[in-house]
């Protein structure tokens, strides 16, 4: 450490005979062994030229002051480890779950249901739904109606969709739903004579979970990628 070793030249300016030193295992001057060591070059400076006591004191406060950082550089250590344990532990009741972000795109399972969460800024007339495969082909449109301002969750599972919880009546263009797979939406409606896309939430499961080095989780979520777990807007059941 520097500032030891600064100490320690000061020291090595006078004879201190038969000492033994206390080190620590990795070999750093110990408070005893550099308390001793401070009596030992009182008792062997010059009686007529005397070591000045403010310098003295100025070496005591600079290994107190070293030691008191090491303290807490030890501290913060085991806060660290804490820390990232518990991020471990967290991640690890994540895997498998299903979580909402915002998205465009997601994973339909078999037998699944994607939610979606739209933000709606004013009441609307009508809110519209396209969705299209992976390859950008049109699988479905789906119109929903006038929409007040807020959020609006929809909800579909290749068949059939409900808008805050009410079933449409709406007839999918494939009879027996559509294959599992990967899916774009795009949710749009219109405002002040304008076509405007709304911002819009997907939920996906999680497939992993990554803990950084600083102790961050990245989601790694089904059908849309790596996500940071602070854009998680919502834990589903």
């Amino acid at each position: 450490m520097t500032d030891i070793a600064a100490t320690n030249n000061i020291l090595s300016n006078y004879a201190v005979p038969n000492q033994t030193e206390e080190a620590s295992d990795n070999g750093e001057l110990g408070q005893t062994a550099f308390l001793e060591l401070m009596i030992t070059q009182l008792e062997n400076q010059d009686p007529l030229s005397p070591q000045d006591n403010g310098e003295f004191v100025a070496q005591l406060a600079q290994f107190s002051s070293v030691e008191s950082l090491d303290r807490l550089n030890d501290n913060f250590d085991g806060f660290t480890s804490s820390y990232m344990a518990n991020q471990a532990l967290q991640a690890s009741s994540l895997v498998g779950r299903s979580v909402t972000v915002p998205a465009s795109q997601t994973q339909l399972e078999l037998g699944g249901v994607v939610s979606a969460s739209v933000d709606i800024p004013q009441a609307v007339a009508e809110v519209s739904i396209d969705i299209y495969t992976e390859d950008g082909a049109l699988v479905d449109q789906i119109n929903l109606g006038p929409q007040p301002a807020g959020e609006m969750v929809f909800r579909w599972d290749g068949l059939n969709a409900e808008v805050n919880g009410e079933l449409l009546e709406w007839e999918s263009s494939h009879e027996e739903g559509v294959a599992a797979g990967n899916y774009r939406f795009d949710v749009s409606t219109n405002i002040d004579n304008n076509e405007t896309s709304l911002d819009t939430s997907l939920s996906a499961n999680v497939n992993s979970v990554t803990i950084g080095a600083d102790g961050q989780l990245t989601l790694n979520l089904a059908g849309i990628g790596a996500v940071s777990m602070a854009d998680v807007k919502q834990f589903n059941e």
